[in-house]
C-alpha cells in the first residue's frame, strides 16, 4: 500500500487545522520523506499534551496515542528526549485554549 511522505501528511494537518481555525505551526522539521510525526498540543494555560503516531499491534492500524501530558515545559522535555532518538522526527506545536487538535477525525491516523 502507498504511503504519504511525512511532508504532505503534515502540510494537510496544518490546512485542516488551518480550515478550523486552530494556531499551529511547524517546530522541528523531520525527514520529508518518511520522518515520524509528533503533535504538541497546548492549551496555553502552561499545560500541553504529546501525541505520536504507533501501530496498533492488535489491529494493524495507526493509532495516536499520548506521550507526554503535564506542565509545557516537561512536555517540551519530552519531545526534545524523543528528538534525540530521532532526528528525523517532525514536531508540530498546536495551539488551542479548547485542547483542540483534530488528530481524533478521520484521515488524519
Amino acid at each position: 500500500m502507498a504511503r504519504l511522505t511525512a511532508e504532505f501528511w503534515v502540510q494537510a494537518y496544518l490546512t485542516r487545522l488551518r480550515l478550523a481555525d486552530i494556531p499551529a505551526f511547524v517546530v522541528a522539521r523531520g525527514d520529508a520523506t518518511a520522518g515520524a510525526v509528533l503533535v504538541k498540543c497546548s492549551t496555553l494555560d502552561g499545560q500541553a499534551v504529546a501525541f505520536q503516531r504507533r501501530t496498533d499491534l492488535m489491529t494493524g492500524q495507526a493509532v495516536w496515542m499520548e506521550l507526554a501530558r503535564g506542565p509545557e515545559g516537561d512536555v517540551d522535555a519530552a519531545i526534545t528526549r524523543q528528538r534525540g532518538f530521532d532526528p528525523d522526527l517532525w514536531v508540530i506545536e498546536v495551539e488551542d485554549r479548547a485542547g483542540r487538535h483534530l488528530l481524533d477525525e478521520p484521515g488524519l491516523a
